[in-house]
């Protein structure tokens, strides 16, 4: 890996620079394309705004898995990268074409599952593992693509997501010494690193169910790739944990007030946290250190002994907990604050 430090950073840099530059070229095309975001029930902003920069992330994620592998940076598992990078590029395609045209939500979900049903078959035949896992993985790979895309509401939050769960998953295949997930997971962290500054300035713009589901459909992939090859499942599955109980806790919630569960609305635990006073940067700040901090206990308990991983599982539900309340204590702070 020494030796490979200066095309490592290669790929990085370039990654980082075509996400960040890339936009310029791409706003122009998409404000004559009309793909402009609308505010709705949903929004937690109020103005027009272009999306499907989401293109953009994808162009600089490619870019920089080419690079890797022409410079042969990635020697070993070449064919499970390519399937990962195949199945996050197929999420952005449907997710282009819901930006652009529009599609049913039966029709969404039956691409989406079909994605990661190709996906996961496809891994699981290359890694030589069981067929059974093809659903779980299909599952997985659907089910995160929508997750992503339910949570990408307010700035910066999905790209302070794929940056922590990029450095996470780079993480684990350094220490798990599998080059194929630390490039995989520094490529995603680059490409969304450079897309935060256009998602959070003056003129922002989003990623778009273009950005959302590649999000979604690459670490869904990636997750499942790594957990077929082994890797430590607190590894890869506490990055994702925070995004997971904020969608299926609303979700629940939703099916027990007797609400159309599929419908937009502004119930997950982030768009409350706008609602209780705290603005996009703050909000995303508040998911992504909940996060770093659940992803940090879990992949020191993944192979600590119990007196210290015990513990750490104690404190990230109390983390859970907190984040779960977080938009309640936020309310009754201000309502206190109020009345003094």
């Amino acid at each position: 890996m020494i030796g490979q430090v200066p095309l490592f950073i290669l790929v990085l840099g370039v990654t980082l620079v075509a996400s960040l530059l890339l936009p310029f070229a791409l706003k122009p095309v998409l404000l004559r394309l009309g793909v402009i975001d609308i505010p709705n029930e949903r929004s937690s902003h109020q103005t027009h705004v272009i999306r499907g920069v989401g293109l953009t992330v994808t162009a600089a994620i490619l870019l920089g898995l080419g690079i890797a592998f022409l410079t042969g940076l990635v020697e070993v598992d070449r064919s499970v990268l390519l399937i990962v990078a195949l199945t996050g590029l197929s999420a952005a395609l449907l997710g282009w074409i819901e930006d652009f045209r529009g599609l049913s939500i039966k029709r969404r979900a039956a691409f989406q599952l079909l994605i990661g049903v190709l996906g996961a078959l496809a891994l699981a035949w290359t890694m030589d593992q069981n067929l059974l896992w093809v659903a779980v993985g299909a599952l997985a790979i659907a089910g995160y693509i929508n997750v992503a895309n339910f949570m990408d509401g307010i700035n910066g939050i999905s790209g302070l997501h794929g940056v922590v769960v990029g450095v996470f998953y780079a993480l684990a295949g350094y220490l798990d010494d599998q080059m194929w997930l630390t490039i995989m997971g520094a490529v995603i962290a680059a490409s969304f690193a450079g897309f935060l500054p256009w998602n959070v300035g003056r003129g922002f713009v989003f990623l778009g169910d273009v950005g959302s589901y590649l999000l979604g459909g690459i670490i869904a992939a990636t997750a499942t790739a790594a957990f077929l090859s082994g890797t430590y499942v607190e590894y890869l599955f506490f990055p994702v944990l925070i995004y997971l109980v904020d969608t299926f806790s609303t979700l629940v919630r939703r099916i027990r007030a007797g609400e159309t569960w599929y419908t937009s609305h502004r119930q997950h635990v982030y768009q409350r946290l706008i609602d209780s006073g705290l603005n996009h940067v703050g909000a995303a700040l508040l998911v992504t250190a909940c996060t770093v901090v659940v992803s940090g206990c879990g992949f020191v308990a993944a192979t600590a002994p119990p007196p210290v991983s015990v513990p750490l599982f104690f404190l990230m539900a109390l983390i859970l907990a907190f984040y779960l309340k977080s938009p309640s204590i936020l309310a009754r702070r201000r309502v206190g604050a109020a009345e003094s």
